[in-house]
């Protein structure tokens, strides 16, 4: 082939990257195949890519002399100092205006930190969420970039045509400034997590609260997923409780009970810390998966700490199983609202001009939350761009109502049946600090103010800080005060 004639190149041939290679090549582009392991590129092109037009490169001067201007230079390979070395290396090899894509599942912070780097030499960054797993990238993931904005027009038509489709939209659209697009895609796998959780906490109630065998709860799952809470979460749920190992026993049955993570819940808690916004529920997802490695400790632990003395439920099942459905739908509003309040704050402290209706389409399809949930949060920020919550759309309003006491009596069930309900139980106590016009928080500035003068403000003159000497024994002088 003649030079600069490949439309892209993709570096990293692991399974997502050899996928979206031959997706994109399935869309009529020409792609140039590298990896730093050289034999993977001929391996590749002899048996996946065998009878298409990929075509390969057996070193990084090869490979960009094969791209057309502006090159276009995807990335996937492990987060971290693979990313910065492939980026070292590259910077010499291009010209002005070429383009760097890091399609992994890299840090916002790296990508903040990249893509002023890149553009100061002249160079374009797009750090770019993929979702969807093997098979997205395969037949249509969900993608989100962000980065140097000008890169967006020469990668749209590749990065659209590629992507899943929510009915005619493609599920990609441009994210944001410098490291956005890996913050959307962090809020989404944190989001992941908490639908997760969601989903094994009504699965616990079920199965020990009611009694119910995994064919039933099954059923239940299939159910739900023809309503509101139709998801790709909720439809693997119900295929892998109905799934069985070779003795005609339930599999899920026999897995050790201890999650693994991969890290990227884990960042968006830390994220929720940092910007002082309480993603409650995804934290809590989080220590339920730190819990349950605890395996040993608990097994310990049951044999000496005691719970209620029955933990099945003796009411109507039909119904309690309404009310957990309920109460599952009422608490994945909460964690949207608490994900896209994040968002909300990051787009503030980075200057990010994010699309909210546009964030909840490209999660439509494609990825592990696609769900029919996300069209009605798209037309929640559609009607009202500069919506403070979720949770004051009129939707969402209305569906919390019409779930509320279901919601309620799920927790209550859950607490005295001794069934641990983290998510459920978060999501309602976040619900209702909310929708509080006052908390007892006054008390606790007051005891900083004693303790630690740490001064407060008063209702009816907000904006003023003051210090009391509640003992008589201390001074005036308040901590804002002290020059060190």
């Amino acid at each position: 082939m003649a030079e600069g004639q490949a439309d892209i190149a993709l570096i990293g041939l692991a399974v997502m990257g050899q996928n979206l290679i031959l997706n994109m090549n399935d869309h009529g582009f020409i792609v140039c195949a590298y990896n730093r392991t050289v034999e993977k590129v001929d391996r590749f092109l002899a048996n996946e890519a065998k009878g298409t037009k990929v075509i390969g490169a057996h070193s990084l001067q090869e490979m960009v002399s094969k791209l057309k201007k502006p090159r276009r230079v995807m990335l996937l390979v492990k987060a971290g100092s693979a990313v910065d070395n492939f980026i070292e290396n590259l910077v010499p090899l291009l010209e002005p205006g070429d383009i760097i894509i890091d399609g992994g599942n890299s840090e916002y912070k790296d990508s903040i930190r990249r893509c002023k780097f890149l553009e100061e030499k002249g160079l374009l960054f797009v750090g770019s969420g993929v979702s969807g797993g093997e098979e997205g990238a395969r037949y249509g993931p969900s993608l989100m970039p962000g980065g140097s904005e000008k890169a967006w027009h020469h990668i749209k038509p590749i990065f659209q045509s590629i992507a899943a489709k929510a009915g005619n939209d493609p599920c990609c659209d441009w994210v944001g400034g410098d490291g956005s697009g890996h913050f959307v895609k962090m809020v989404h796998n944190g989001i992941e997590y908490g639908d997760m959780q969601l989903c094994c906490e009504a699965y616990h109630l079920m199965k020990d609260g009611l009694g119910l065998t995994s064919d039933e709860m099954s059923q239940v799952f299939d159910e739900w997923n023809k309503g509101e809470l139709d998801s790709f979460l909720i439809e693997i749920t119900k295929n892998i409780l109905a799934y069985k190992d070779a003795d005609g026993s339930p599999l899920v049955e026999k897995i050790r009970d201890s999650a693994g993570q991969k890290g990227t819940g884990k960042w968006t808690a830390i994220s929720s810390l940092e910007y002082g916004i309480p993603v409650t529920l995804i934290g809590e997802s989080v220590f339920a998966r730190c819990l349950s490695s605890l395996k040993d400790e608990r097994v310990e632990a049951s044999k000496h700490l005691k719970g209620p003395s029955s933990c099945k439920y003796t009411g109507d099942k039909k119904e309690f199983i309404e009310h957990i459905r309920k109460a599952l739908y009422a608490s994945k509003i909460v964690s949207y609202a608490q994900g896209f309040m994040l968002m909300r704050e990051a787009a503030k402290v980075f200057g990010w001009n994010l699309n909210y209706g546009g964030i909840a389409l490209m999660w439509r399809g494609g990825c592990i939350i696609r769900s029919v949930f996300l069209g009605n949060i798209k037309e929640a920020f559609q009607k009202n761009h500069d919506l403070q919550n979720l949770l004051l759309d009129d939707f969402f309003k209305a569906a919390i109502q019409n779930c509320q006491d279901s919601w309620r009596k799920t927790v209550a069930t859950a607490v005295t049946l001794g069934i641990p309900t983290p998510a459920f139980s978060t999501a309602l106590a976040f619900y209702d600090g909310y929708r509080s016009a006052q908390l007892p928080a006054n008390l606790i500035q007051a005891q900083r103010d004693y303790f630690g003068a740490h001064t407060y403000e008063l209702l009816s003159n907000p904006g003023h800080f003051i210090h009391t000497n509640w003992t008589g024994k201390g001074g005036s002088v308040s901590s804002t005060t002290y020059q060190a």
